[in-house]
């Protein structure tokens, strides 16, 4: 239990404090770096590794597995020792995972890095914590809505470069590309933002951090490796199962004990529960579509629907999206001050649904899957700056970094979700075209149709009174 903080330190000059926010903004590129890098040459790292189409997935389900794990621990020690402290500790992991994965000459050595790399996850919430307490309230709402754009600005980008960088240097020269854009980070955070005098009080929860652990592994194994395992087999319930009761004893020892590891009571009330639930349904639609484009631009001629673009070119059909997330970082926040966050979050659910109707019912080309993706990049936008400005003013400001820490969590769950679901769908409708085996355009558009419903689901829950605040 919290029984008293510090006051936030929000005595540093405007010229700073821009400094701050640009520094601080680059942790949703490195962030998105780690999430979506490896995703437009899966294909080539089969070939690579030697290794199914079916085993590479696990280079971003490791990712992913270990960002939704660590995200909640390091936003509760933020808040107790230290903000930027613990974002150095990230970057700190995750550059050592980088070099592993560059070194590495087998599948599980490079899947060991990628393991690594996913503490960079957890910066992006604990960043957002650290403006709160550092910048004058005036300046918090457009700093938070371009940080969190920044996570989707790196990752449209972050996919185009990838496959340049692929086709001119090798696979290797992805991690080191990552990596060092982490040593940057390291180098400037120290430079120029301060740390927090913002602390919570009490005790790290070890019991509830080894509850959670073993239950969110278990549970987003089940999720992201059912269909590869099969739903019904032994593994996959058993995931499920354990992981479910695991939790079930942790929110009954959260609820239960002083210093929790997190402060249930403050995730129930409604503009926190609305975001959260927010984060998981949009994390899913904003990753299935990357998940998706690349894959199916990438697609054969002789399929009969695909462009057979190489993994350079899909990667640059992605990268007007990346720029309309750009021109759009500093509207949401211009909204979200005019409009409320709300507002904000519902208009961008709602473009990220138009977004997968029109690539459903138009068809596969490589002008509708461009714009397509460029109208769910842009909904992403908004809705990325929407939610943590929502929480931040719903919670006591020594709870931010841990609060928005349960949010990134959740998105987590829903972008490995998206990552199970998408396998599942694509591997279940195949054909095999001079030899190779690639999804059909129906399971495609499938996939497009479940995205849209995602997508409608969240408007709705956006839409849901915030009385009880």
């Amino acid at each position: 239990m919290t029984v008293g903080v510090a006051a936030p330190d929000v005595s540093t000059g405007a010229a700073r404090q821009r400094l701050i926010v640009a520094v601080l903004s680059l942790t949703g590129v490195v962030v998105a770096l780690q999430q979506t890098l490896v995703v437009p040459i899966l294909p080539a790292f089969s070939t690579a590794l030697g290794v199914s189409h079916t085993t590479t997935s696990w280079l971003v389900t490791a990712t992913l597995l270990t960002g939704a794990v660590a995200t909640p621990l390091i936003g509760r020690l933020a808040d107790l020792t230290g903000k930027r402290k613990m974002m150095l500790l990230c970057l700190a992991v995750m550059v050592g995972g980088s070099v592993v994965a560059a070194l590495g000459q087998s599948f599980p050595m490079v899947v060991a890095g990628r393991v690594m790399q996913g503490f960079a996850i957890a910066l992006l919430p604990v960043g957002i914590g650290l403006l709160r307490d550092v910048l004058e309230p005036a300046r918090l709402g457009g700093a938070v809505a371009l940080m969190s754009g920044t996570l989707g600005i790196g990752g449209m980008i972050g996919m185009p470069m990838a496959g340049v960088i692929y086709a001119h240097l090798g696979w290797q020269a992805l991690f080191w590309v990552s990596g060092g854009v982490g040593v940057l980070l390291a180098i400037l955070l120290p430079l120029t933002v301060p740390e927090s005098t913002v602390r919570a009080r009490g005790r790290f929860d070890i019991a509830g951090a080894v509850l959670l652990t073993t239950g969110l592994t278990a549970l987003l194994l089940a999720i992201s490796k059912g269909g590869q395992w099969g739903w019904g087999a032994p593994a996959t319930v058993g995931c499920a199962v354990g992981g479910a009761l695991t939790l079930t004893v942790w929110i009954w020892l959260e609820l239960r004990i002083p210093d929790p590891l997190v402060d249930l009571r403050t995730s129930l009330l409604r503009p926190v529960l609305i975001s959260n639930v927010c984060a998981v349904l949009l994390g899913f639609a904003m990753f299935l579509s990357a998940y998706t484009a690349t894959q199916e631009l990438q697609a054969p001629v002789e399929s009969g629907y695909g462009p057979g673009l190489s993994e350079a070119a899909a990667g640059l059909a992605m990268m007007p999206g990346g720029l309309l997330m750009v021109v759009l970082a500093p509207l949401s926040a211009r909204m979200t001050r005019r409009r409320g966050a709300r507002v904000t979050l519902v208009v961008g659910a709602i473009v990220i649904a138009a977004g997968y109707l029109l690539r459903a019912v138009l068809g596969p080309s490589v002008a509708n899957v461009t714009v397509s993706a460029a109208m769910i990049s842009g909904g992403v936008a908004l809705t990325l700056a929407a939610m943590p400005v929502l929480i931040t003013d719903a919670v006591p400001v020594d709870q931010t970094a841990t609060a928005n820490a349960v949010n990134g969590l959740l998105r987590s769950v829903g972008t490995s979700s998206a990552a199970a679901v998408g396998a599942a769908v694509l591997a279940a409708s195949t054909l095999t075209v001079s030899g190779v085996t690639v999804p059909t355009l129906g399971a495609f558009t499938a996939m497009y149709w479940i995205g849209a419903a995602v997508s409608v689901a969240a408007v709705l829950v956006a839409l849901l009174p915030l009385r009880g605040r």
